[in-house]
């Protein structure tokens, strides 16, 4: 399980990598890292807890504002396509 948890933190970077998304902004408190990312008008945060990574949460919003939390890269790829496709 902790290898599927690290690989999907691997496939959202480079995902993201990919896409060209920029950081807005990064905070570290207690060993747990917020980084908010953004394209266009797609926004999702990670918080990356920095002793367990395997551990690290994603969460997004739809076009409506609602959360979205990403348990796979396909949650991820669908909710950042069909608010790009919204605009």
């Amino acid at each position: 399980m902790k290898n599927i948890a690290s690989s999907l933190h691997t496939k959202i970077h480079e995902w993201i990598d990919a896409f060209g998304f920029r950081l807005n902004a990064s905070q570290t408190k207690r060993n747990i890292i917020t980084r908010h990312y953004f394209f266009k008008t797609f926004n999702f945060f990670e918080k990356l807890y920095t002793k367990h990574p395997e551990k690290s949460e994603f969460l997004c919003f739809d076009a409506y504002g609602e959360k979205i939390k990403v348990k796979s890269l396909l949650d991820l790829q669908t909710a950042f396509f069909e608010n790009i496709s919204q605009l």
